[in-house]
């Protein structure tokens, strides 16, 4: 461990000054421990250069980085394991990971994540980076916020006039169209107006992300795609099927849960799910849930490598 230290050190003060060593440093080693509990061992602290790409998310006009920075592991009633970090701890992970490309920030309102990101923009521009966020409709109706408030207080709470996507967050049935009418009808003016660039939904049934494949309101959809099957919606063929037909009807596809909500994390099944995503999928980038320096380091460049393969 002491020498897995060393290396570390003396990577990270070859490339960041005194302030921001002491800073990521500990966050790293941090990092390295969560990675052994969990599974995510076997991980090199040689010099990482590699740079996150640029795709395109489909025809919603959206150029964004082929990896999004997840912050809902374990997400619900307004935390997640990235907000348990504390700011600190998730602004320099946060920065780490942008100034290795990742320009793109998954977040939401169950997550509690929105106040986290906008700590992130007192140190990167805002313009810099593609913000997701979803808004929860599962309420009931008479005690839910209002839609408009709901979105006014995210803007707030993130420190920012626009999102570029927002979406309707964990649709459970093929009716969520009808069902979420006055989300969608505030969606869609919001994106008139401006502080929305596109829209559409997360999906957790098949039977919402087969309409979300056809339907020409959704500009993204966010689906759950692995090559365990685990916490989807199908089997990874029948369910990359709907993305493929998703894709050609111009939607952009983001993946979720790549490692299976974090139940497929040792090193053979994490090459085996990002060459999946990467080579057998109908998305277009992943978000991942990432909980350290170490962690994106391992993410970026097993992404990059096997993109460029």
């Amino acid at each position: 461990m002491l020498f897995l230290i060393r290396i570390l050190k003396r990577t990270i003060m070859e490339k960041i000054n005194r302030r921001r060593f002491i800073q990521t440093s500990a966050a790293g080693l941090t990092g390295y421990a969560a990675l052994v509990s969990t599974g995510f061992a076997n991980l090199s602290f040689a010099p990482t250069t590699a740079i996150v790409d640029k795709v395109k998310l489909g025809n919603s006009g959206l150029l964004v980085s082929r990896v999004a920075l997840g912050t809902g592991s374990i997400g619900g009633n307004h935390e997640s394991n990235q907000t348990r970090l504390g700011k600190v701890k998730f602004v320099n992970m946060a920065r780490h990971a942008y100034d290795r490309g990742v320009h793109f920030f998954d977040t939401a309102d169950s997550y509690g994540s929105l106040p986290f990101v906008r700590e992130v923009f007192k140190e990167v521009p805002r313009e810099k980076v593609t913000l997701l966020t979803k808004m929860w409709t599962e309420n009931d109706p008479a005690k839910a916020e209002p839609v408009d408030k709901a979105f006014d207080r995210f803007r707030t709470e993130a420190g920012t006039d626009y999102f570029d996507i927002l979406l309707l967050h964990c649709m459970l049935n093929g009716k969520w169209k009808e069902e979420k009418k006055r989300y969608i009808d505030y969606f869609s003016k919001a994106k008139q107006d401006g502080i929305i660039k596109a829209v559409g939904v997360s999906c957790h049934n098949f039977e919402a992300l087969k309409v979300a494949a056809e339907d020409p309101w959704v500009d993204i959809i966010l689906a759950r795609i692995n090559p365990f099957q685990a916490h989807m919606d199908g089997t990874p063929a029948d369910v990359n099927a709907v993305l493929e037909l998703a894709r050609k009807n111009g939607k952009g596809i983001i993946g979720m849960k790549i490692f299976g909500n974090g139940d497929r994390v040792l090193e053979s099944e994490r090459e085996e799910s990002i060459t999946f995503a990467l080579k057998k999928s109908s998305i277009h980038c992943m978000t991942l849930g990432l909980e350290s320096i170490a962690q994106v380091d391992d993410a970026i460049d097993r992404v990059m490598r096997i993109a460029k393969s």
